[in-house]
């Protein structure tokens, strides 16, 4: 069963404030001329943060289910322009097991490229 897409704006204010609240203080994250200098297209969001995007659609399709497990790899950036900033999209489908589990594998993209690989949930409801 597909699930409602579910978009979220990532902003450099979001990224300051997820690296106080992780410690994840490297400049990459906040620093436009760190981030090129290193061969970055620009700022960009911490893995986790976007890993934490996906986790949170998951917990809006189904609210109060238990998450038996959650994975991706990282395998693109989220670039975070200065103005605006970017908007990652999570896209899903649900497979309800008959062990009570669901299978909930994930599409996420920005800019319509993937920033995730293989992200997929299992929850119990």
């Amino acid at each position: 069963m597909s699930l409602e897409p579910q978009t979220f704006t990532v902003t450099r204010a979001d990224l300051v404030r997820y690296a106080e609240a992780s410690g994840d203080h490297n400049p990459i994250h906040q620093d436009e001329q760190v981030a090129l200098a290193v061969g970055l297209p620009g700022v960009i969001a911490h893995g986790m943060y976007t890993m934490a995007l996906a986790a949170r659609a998951v917990a809006g399709w189904f609210p109060g289910a238990e998450v038996v497990s959650f994975g991706c790899k990282f395998t693109n950036p989220v670039v975070v322009p200065e103005d605006g900033g970017a908007e990652v999209l999570v896209e899903g489908a649900a497979v309800p097991g008959d062990d009570g589990l669901t299978t909930v594998t994930l599409t996420v993209t920005c800019a319509g490229q993937k920033v995730l690989g293989m992200p997929k949930a299992v929850v119990r409801a």
